[in-house]
């Protein structure tokens, strides 16, 4: 009854249904197969290694010959203190990257939208982006360099200028979150800020136009006009970081901590990288890498049931 009604409407509408043919079809699920052969390959068959934080595996005796202990490994790190320091320390840096980290690429598009001349936004944007393909490697020795008691630019400043005693910033707790997030943004604020760039290309410029003439300045703009037309974008990439809250780079955490500053450093990722590897306790960081993933996989849902009934907007 349904597809007859579609077809009548169709008829009075004028609008015909063109059949895709077959070899065209073929062609396209031709065309996508590499990406799905190479997802399942990748991201779905090593899914079955997540038995193992059921088991005390053994690499000699394997998968299948490895002895069932259920949920001890869950248990373990659950009653261990210094898993729950970990995961304190790994929710703390999350929460400073979404505050500063998430909302500085935001704030960056809005400033670079009022550049006039063309030319120089565009400049402006280029430069932004060149940190990003830098590696972490790189971007430590940067920061290693510039924050180096004995030769580094701060340093220099404080003792030459300042006559002040030069200060171990790598080496005090108290800063180590401020320079690993201070690190993040000069990386990828450019690069972050690129889809906020194309949303407001997208932006009818009437909206700006109507509202010079009723006497909005360009900040009014940028508030009522260019933020609202992020807002679907902003919610999309808010919700993509919640589910990953409980996890965090390894790599920026790795190089930047020593250790002088385990305790407020140490994050879930370089522990289980110690455990794991060094002390070859691959069953216990296997269960906390599942424990990790359910919890991202029930926030990203929670969060985004929570933006339907706020702002209507979500990814599914």
């Amino acid at each position: 009854m349904q597809e007859a009604s579609i077809k009548i409407a169709n008829r009075k509408s004028g609008v015909k249904r063109k059949k895709v043919p077959k070899k065209t079809l073929f062609s396209l699920y031709l065309l996508i197969s590499p990406a799905i052969i190479s997802l399942f390959i990748f991201n779905y068959i090593p899914m079955y290694g997540v038995i193992i934080s059921f088991q005390d595996y053994s690499v000699y005796k394997g998968f299948f010959g490895s002895d069932w202990v259920g949920f001890k490994h869950f248990e373990y790190f659950l009653n261990d203190p210094k898993f729950w320091s970990v995961m304190g320390n790994t929710i703390l840096l999350n929460f400073y990257d979404l505050v500063f980290g998430f909302t500085a690429p935001i704030i960056f598009a809005l400033l670079a939208n009022e550049i006039y001349h063309k030319y120089a936004k565009k400049i402006f944007q280029t430069i932004s982006y060149l940190p990003h393909f830098l590696s972490w490697v790189v971007v430590a020795g940067v920061f290693y360099q510039m924050l180096s008691p004995t030769s580094g630019l701060f340093n220099l400043m404080l003792t030459k200028v300042f006559g002040m005693e030069p200060i171990y910033f790598m080496a005090e707790q108290g800063m180590f979150r401020s320079i690993v997030v201070i690190a993040d943004i000069w990386k990828n604020v450019g690069w972050s800020a690129i889809l906020y760039f194309a949303v407001i290309a997208g932006i009818d410029t009437h909206l700006y136009e109507a509202a010079w003439m009723d006497g909005a300045n360009r900040f009014r703009q940028a508030i009522y006009i260019t933020l609202p037309g992020m807002m679907p974008m902003i919610v999309l990439l808010l919700l993509m970081k919640l589910a990953t809250i409980f996890g965090i780079g390894f790599e920026r955490i790795f190089l930047f901590q020593n250790p002088l500053v385990y305790d407020v450093s140490e994050v879930i990722s370089t522990y289980v990288y110690r455990i794991g590897l060094e002390k070859a306790q691959y069953s216990l960081t296997t269960a906390i890498g599942l424990m990790q993933s359910v919890l991202g996989f029930l926030l990203l849902v929670g969060s985004n049931k929570l933006s339907k009934k706020t702002v209507g907007l979500g990814l599914y």
